[in-house]
């Protein structure tokens, strides 16, 4: 609902075309796969060095990877994930101006992807479309590699940061 608030306040009040709406809507889009990549792979995976740090990456992210089944633990509560939103827009607004409506409308449009796929990955079973993919990526990185496969909604980062998971034993066969 907020993407659209600000896809419809980018062109009525800021007088943004259609095409450029879209654009940034776009790159909103992809940004926040790189966004998402770099965070989980680097904050919530964050070297132990410390009993402080380790309770940090244990309270973010180990509990998860503990219970990935709890659905109660999938995503942000609703009021942090509005607070972050206003943060975000007032960064980007600060950074390009009223281009931000669009890429924020992108942006947050990403996070509500990412939440669809990770809230399905964790609480159905393998799905029999076009899901399955991302579902298979993001259940090797919980029940077989945690330093690979950090990306939920794109492997994309994976492939260009080397992430991606090795060839299971079927897949590489599969492939001879």
């Amino acid at each position: 609902m907020i993407s659209i608030i600000l896809i419809y306040f980018g062109i009525v009040e800021k007088g943004f075309e259609v095409p450029t709406i879209i654009l940034l809507f776009l790159c909103g889009l992809f940004f926040f796969t790189f966004i998402e990549y770099l965070m989980h792979r680097y904050l919530y995976h964050l070297p132990v060095t410390n009993p402080k740090r380790e309770k940090f990456v244990y309270t973010m992210h180990g509990v998860h990877h503990d219970f990935p089944k709890d659905k109660d633990r999938l995503a942000m509560p609703p009021v942090l994930s509005l607070i972050l939103a206003t943060i975000f827009f007032v960064i980007y607004r600060s950074v390009m101006g009223d281009y931000a409506f669009g890429f924020l409308a992108g942006f947050l449009m990403g996070y509500t992807a990412y939440l669809g796929v990770h809230y399905s990955v964790h609480a159905f079973k393998v799905p029999n479309n076009f899901l399955r993919i991302l579902w298979h990526h993001h259940s090797i990185h919980h029940y077989r590699e945690p330093d690979k496969a950090f990306g939920v909604s794109s492997p994309l980062w994976d492939m260009i940061f080397k992430t991606m998971p090795r060839k299971s034993l079927l897949e590489q066969q599969a492939t001879h």
